[in-house]
């Protein structure tokens, strides 16, 4: 059966189409004297198809044909995705996914969010900016835990009002985790050596060239600490659960009977069932849209050169330094 806004969308655009064709008649065949009468029959083509186009985006706009937007968020959580001109993001780009939500916040035919997650998690204030932006989200909000929803991801749901997941999905790895490459050994047998001119005493700690002092380690220790308690805490409070619940769970991962059995998920179901749930929301049967990534040249060149650089040798610390890396050591969900 075909919907009312239906209806007026094929309304729009059959006027549109009448009123291209006058149009393009007089302007090119009617009172053509210089141009060719096949020239003239093309143009009145164009003309049409573009007229079909423009009344297509405004029926669209006017009379929305969904009311459920889907963002997702796959990969490796970080910053920008990477990708080039011709090759895809190899991961989920958080300033990408942040303007999807938002241009669906701001859609009138979006009238709530789905978030599909399959990402085993990732830099820390990336997918903060994620779960932020989904709690701004005017309208209901659920996540849906496809493969996997560990770490960073599981922190993106806990913005959400609710999760679900699949029985096999993997749920749950609630913590921080911290890194270096110890070179030292390899500089010694190499015969490099590393002199240190800093000011602060804990401006070098992490290098890789040099041994961690108990005092740098439990600097560093400190960090991921403080960043667990965050993350806990974001959790306990989206999730209305209790952080010493959280923190019990050892940052262990579960299936998701399991994890819906310590309430890290509210429901198991398939899409299906996903989208059934949001239309007794909606009180109306529920049309997802797709929200994909608009990114323009500028973003495909940047996301190109960060490639190209870590290629090239420019290495972990590159790459991760704005968001994930202090003094050499990586820190991540």
């Amino acid at each position: 059966m075909v919907s009312t806004a239906g209806l007026a969308r094929l309304g729009i655009a059959l006027v549109a189409a009448v009123v291209a064709t006058v149009l393009g008649w007089l302007l090119f065949l009617r009172f053509s004297v210089d141009l060719a009468d096949l020239l003239g029959v093309l143009l009145v083509i164009a003309t049409v198809l573009g007229a079909l186009r423009v009344a297509g985006n405004v029926g669209e706009a006017l009379f929305p044909s969904y009311n459920v937007a889907e963002v997702a968020v796959e990969g490796p959580i970080t910053r920008d995705g990477g990708g080039g001109l011709t090759t895809p993001p190899t991961s989920a780009s958080a300033d990408d996914i942040v303007d999807q939500i938002e241009r669906a916040d701001e859609d009138k035919g979006a009238r709530a969010l789905l978030v599909k997650l399959n990402t085993p998690g990732g830099q820390i204030v990336p997918s903060e900016d994620i779960r932020l932006a989904a709690e701004r989200f005017d309208g209901p909000t659920v996540a849906y835990a496809t493969d996997v929803c560990a770490s960073g991801g599981y922190d993106i749901a806990a913005g959400c009002d609710e999760l679900w997941a699949r029985e096999g999905s993997i749920v749950g790895s609630i913590g921080v985790i911290g890194s270096r490459v110890n070179a030292k050994d390899l500089a010694d047998r190499a015969g490099l050596s590393y002199e240190q001119f800093t000011a602060g005493e804990y401006k070098d700690a992490g290098t890789p060239l040099k041994e961690l002092t108990e005092d740098e380690r439990e600097y560093l220790q400190g960090i991921v600490d403080d960043y667990y308690d965050q993350f806990v805490e974001t959790v306990a409070e989206g999730r209305e659960m209790d952080s010493e619940t959280l923190r019990e769970t050892e940052a262990r991962i579960f299936l998701g009977e399991d994890a819906a059995d310590r309430g890290l998920v509210d429901e198991i179901g398939t899409r299906r069932e996903v989208e059934a749930s949001l239309g007794d929301r909606l009180g109306e049967e529920t049309t997802v849209r797709e929200f994909t990534p608009e990114r323009g040249i500028t973003g495909m060149l940047r996301g190109g050169a960060a490639r190209v650089a870590f290629a090239l040798g420019a290495g972990v610390a590159s790459a991760f330094d704005a968001e994930g890396e202090v003094d050499g050591v990586s820190f991540r969900r």
